[in-house]
């Protein structure tokens, strides 16, 4: 079994399809399979990303991070859950091991993301996926396009999608118990199903 949250997630899949790794089964969370804002056109997302590519430093940062450098943007965790007890886990960790401490994508990263989410794009790449593959989404994400995870969804050949509404939002497993529960229940359930003992 292998499993992957957001680029994470992306990449475990793309690596899945490229039939580089055989899992009896495959658990995302919120797989980055296309950027917001959803209605730009993927071909568009790509052609942009390319011209700030090529149009300075690659390891630039996309988009900006806070007005102070160094520190996280104060509503970071609105993006991400609605614990914030757990998010402030990763703000412990940042201040214990800063060399962790992730900031925003730079445009080499974009680029590169958008080239790998339309090769997956392509005809047949995801039909081919063999495996049992659990999506799991949150509707009100506003890191990754919920739309994007669906037609991944209807795509892949022997797929389950488990949309959580609003209680949720991008961090589904550092949700409040409630919904991280839930997340975890489903995600067991997938697994006795799934894989064979």
């Amino acid at each position: 079994m292998r499993a992957g949250h957001s680029m994470g997630g992306h990449l475990v899949l793309r690596a899945v399809a490229d039939k580089l790794l055989r899992p009896d089964a495959l658990v995302l969370s919120a797989p980055m399979l296309g950027f917001l804002p959803g209605w730009l056109p993927a071909m568009l997302q790509r052609a942009w990303a390319g011209t700030m590519y090529r149009a300075g430093d690659p390891r630039r940062p996309a988009w900006k991070w806070s007005e102070k450098p160094g520190e996280t943007p104060p509503n970071r965790v609105e993006l991400l859950t609605h614990d914030a007890p757990r998010y402030a886990d990763e703000l412990w960790w940042r201040a214990a091991r800063p060399e962790l401490a992730m900031g925003p994508g730079s445009w080499g990263w974009v680029a590169a993301a958008l080239r790998s989410m339309a090769v997956l794009a392509r005809p047949g790449k995801l039909e081919a996926v063999e495996c049992p593959v659990l999506l799991l989404a949150a509707a009100d994400d506003r890191l990754v396009s919920v739309p994007a995870i669906r037609r991944a969804a209807a795509r892949l050949p022997n797929s389950e999608l488990v949309v959580f509404d609003l209680e949720a939002r991008h961090e589904l497993l550092r949700e409040h118990d409630q919904v991280r529960d839930k997340a975890l229940a489903t995600i067991d359930r997938f697994l006795d199903r799934a894989v064979v003992r």
